[in-house]
């Protein structure tokens, strides 16, 4: 399942975010790349010594934990810390070639298993030019390039890649998630099921019929969490 969720953080907070973005120390994104990555990977991130990491990672957590579609879509048990990228006109344009996700991130001393990636703009679409995250799945090629404050979910198993930035600059935070419910397919038919019941709700209240979807909704996710 490929969505987009649009102003997960305000006007003020990419502000406030691209202040300290501004203010962060980047260097070669190919340092935490795998060997098959590293070979088509150009761009730059955050240096994970450097001061602005930790304000702007809280600024993200805060704006996804408050995001009610973030929860229903990822069912999140646990996040990979989030990280930031900038992809800058240089050459022939800074881009990140096809390439999938690993399937198991060190965090600390844990092993996070990547379900669900996401990336959240900073940048808006005007300020340049190429920079388009596609992804290749069974729902199709998918291009997107979202505006300032907005994020795409879509499924950690999928073949990637951000095209050439050719003019301006792209800058985005991307992290991975490890659902509750491994299974994509399981995960996205709770999402419907959630999004269904929340319109039955909104059109005929609270009643015995909305207590029946709510029930289905919470054994299913009972019998596929992990």
């Amino acid at each position: 399942m490929l969505l987009t969720i649009d102003e997960v953080l305000s006007a003020a907070e990419v502000e406030q975010a691209r202040t300290l973005l501004a203010q962060a120390r980047w260097v070669d994104g190919r340092s935490t790349a795998g060997p098959l990555a590293r070979e088509v990977k150009n761009n730059l991130q955050i240096a994970e010594d450097c001061p602005t990491l930790a304000p702007l990672r809280q600024l993200v957590l805060q704006a996804l934990e408050r995001e009610p579609l973030v929860f229903s879509a990822v069912l999140p048990r646990d996040i990979f810390p989030p990280q930031f990228n900038r992809y800058r006109a240089i050459g022939e344009g800074e881009h990140y070639g096809p390439h999938v996700d690993a399937a198991i991130r060190l965090v600390g001393e844990r092993k996070l298993r990547t379900d669900v990636s996401a990336t959240l703009f900073f940048s808006a679409p005007e300020e340049y030019d190429g920079g388009e995250l596609v992804i290749h799945d069974l729902f199709g090629t998918q291009r997107v390039k979202g505006k300032a404050g907005s994020i795409v979910i879509y499924p950690a198993s999928s073949l990637h890649e951000v095209t050439p930035v050719t003019r301006g600059e792209r800058l985005a935070s991307f992290m991975w998630f490890q659902s509750l419910v491994p299974d994509p397919v399981e995960r996205r038919l709770l999402f419907e099921l959630d999004m269904a019941t929340l319109t039955l709700r909104s059109e005929h209240g609270e009643g015995a019929l909305a207590a029946r979807f709510s029930t289905i909704y919470h054994n299913l996710l009972r019998r596929w969490s992990v």
